[in-house]
């Protein structure tokens, strides 16, 4: 028996230490197990359009041709009955007719072997999107995406076009459309040239990280034929407009041209070749060219004295704004105002045409003052109201915030 105690010893031993490691290994396994379920439960559920969608099957797509709400639907098990439901439901929310293709959708289904929809989401914008909820009872609202805000400054110097400067910057082309809006008042778009300079602090908007358009300008600088044109945004009494450095309204009482966008082709002048009479002559207006069909706008309040067709005019409105300026617009393929007809700046009066003695779709817009044509780009025509007194002072620091960005480059918010 002696003989074999120490055998016995050692395999006691080797099984202890055998059970010791397996429980140690065992403990160490349901740490990890538990470790792992705590990190799981930690995890946040992905939101999107505000439905925790990691509990749906979730399947996106765009709108396609030819491609209606019940065309989709079908697909996923909702009956044509639910659907009419849905359609008739929503209309005062969302007509489902106005579904477009190329347009985003997203359908949640349920988990389960059916896969049945439960939730239809259209996205008519970048911004906004329409839920239909199929779920226990119907259920049709709209909801806003998040939006954010970047702050960027850019500037150039035109050698072509804007437009083009803006692209060569890697910059929105659309921002040339919101500065023309800026300057609606104080600058005509269509006459800038090679050699303009501009300097511009806008907003960039983002959904998602991704870039949805241009915001508001915030401040910008035109410098046009040698001379400085600053821009301020600035609210007053509720009110938000631009304003220039010593707090003078860029709004006047005439919009500087009868287009939102287009092509200057004949200034004002004495003496010009008339195209189709093969004659020199006065040209006392200025022609904007743009495609036929373009609106024209009125560029100030006042009433239309004249709607009619001549011969040589072709269709033409003609505005008295007061006892002093009277504005005329021609060569019109449709008229959309009538004489005795009260107008606001802005109105669309009628659109581009090539009626009359013309060549091709233009506008040519006159400007009476006092009963004489003149060159309305060098008219300094009336400005709105300017900052207020009690506000000059918000303004003042305002203006100096914004001038040392309109300095600053690659400026986010």
């Amino acid at each position: 028996m002696k003989k074999f105690l120490p055998i016995l010893i050692i395999v006691v031993a080797a099984v202890s230490l055998f059970f010791s490691q397996y429980q140690g290994n065992k403990n160490n396994v349901d740490e990890k197990e538990i470790a792992q379920i705590i990190e799981e439960e930690k995890k946040e559920p992905i939101v999107e359009y505000g439905f925790e969608i990691d509990s749906f099957a979730v399947y996106k797509d765009v709108i396609q041709p030819n491609q209606f709400l019940a065309n989709i639907l079908l697909k996923y098990h909702i009956p044509y009955t639910d659907i009419d439901m849905l359609a008739k439901m929503s209309r005062d929310i969302f007509d489902v007719r106005k579904i477009a293709s190329g347009k985003k959708y997203t359908i949640l289904c349920s988990k389960d072997s059916l896969g049945k929809a439960q939730c239809f989401i259209y996205e008519p914008n970048e911004t906004e999107y329409v839920v239909f909820d199929m779920r226990d009872s119907i259920s049709i609202y709209r909801g806003q995406k998040k939006v954010t805000t970047k702050i960027k400054q850019i500037e150039g110097t035109i050698n072509s076009s804007l437009y083009q400067t803006l692209v060569e910057q890697e910059a929105s082309p659309i921002l040339a459309i919101e500065m023309a809006n800026v300057y609606a008042w104080t600058i005509d778009f269509y006459s800038i040239q090679k050699g303009d300079h501009f300097n511009v602090v806008y907003e960039e908007r983002y959904v998602d990280d991704k870039f949805i358009g241009i915001g508001k300008v915030l401040a910008a600088n035109f410098n046009h034929y040698g001379r400085d044109y600053y821009a301020y945004r600035f609210k007053q009494d509720g009110i938000t407009n631009y304003f220039d450095a010593e707090g003078n309204s860029l709004k006047r009482a005439f919009l500087k041209s009868p287009l939102e966008y287009g092509r200057l082709t004949s200034g004002f002048t004495m003496r010009r070749f008339h195209p189709v009479q093969k004659v020199n002559k006065p040209h006392l207006g200025t022609d904007y060219a743009a495609p036929t069909g373009t609106p024209i706008l009125a560029t100030g309040d006042g009433v239309v004295v004249e709607s009619a067709y001549k011969k040589y005019n072709g269709n033409y409105v003609k505005i008295k704004h007061n006892s002093t300026y009277t504005t005329q617009y021609l060569h019109m393929s449709k008229r959309n105002a009538k004489t005795g007809q009260r107008v606001k700046q802005g109105d669309v009066i009628g659109y581009v045409g090539s009626t009359g003695l013309a060549t091709g779709p233009h506008v040519c817009y006159r400007f009476w003052k006092h009963g004489s044509q003149v060159n309305h780009l060098k008219e300094e025509t009336p400005p709105a109201d300017p900052v207020k007194k009690e506000y000059l002072q918000k303004f003042t620091q305002l203006k100096d915030s914004l001038n040392q960005k309109l300095v600053k480059k690659d400026l986010v918010s």
